[in-house]
């Protein structure tokens, strides 16, 4: 690349960020895989736990709102956020549904609110599916949001 160029590099270093994480309790036992995992990833990362907020709801629908809540809250605000949840398909169009709407819905959130939101709900097909992706989906929402927040601030800073 041209020495030239301004290059902003990738920066996962979470010290002094403070991350929004909330998680849908619909299809628990993967949210708790993708929570613990995203969890356990913000802390090696360098966020402390008291710089961690953790809300749960009750499915992929309404984590945009909570999302929506912690972004616009000045007394406490975020440098990113994380949605985690899991929608398995059934046997009706709801799963297309629940999986359009809530995705609209994040990346609505964060271009509404100028904040970084990283998609940790999974749309799979079978619970297999879900588990098999869970921890590493975990893991990618919080490199992702340390990472984005991080570019962020090296834009407006």
């Amino acid at each position: 690349m041209n020495p030239d160029i301004v290059n902003l590099e990738s920066n996962l270093n979470g010290e002094g960020l403070r991350i929004g994480v909330v998680m849908a309790r619909f299809n628990l036992p993967v949210c708790e895989g993708l929570r613990d995992a995203c969890l356990d990833e913000l802390l090696a990362l360098g966020v402390e736990p008291t710089d961690i907020t953790f809300v749960t709801v009750p499915g992929a629908l309404e984590i945009p709102l909570a999302l929506q809540a912690m972004a616009q809250n000045e007394d406490d605000s975020y440098d990113a956020l994380v949605a985690l949840g899991a929608v398995i398909r059934g046997e009706t169009y709801h799963f297309e549904l629940v999986s359009n709407e809530a995705g609209a819905a994040l990346t609505r959130v964060g271009l509404d609110f100028d904040i970084p939101v990283a998609n940790g709900v999974l749309t799979c097909d079978t619970d297999e599916q879900a588990e098999a992706r869970m921890a590493e989906k975990g893991r990618d929402c919080a490199r992702c949001a340390v990472e984005m927040a991080n570019l962020q601030k090296a834009f407006y800073d």
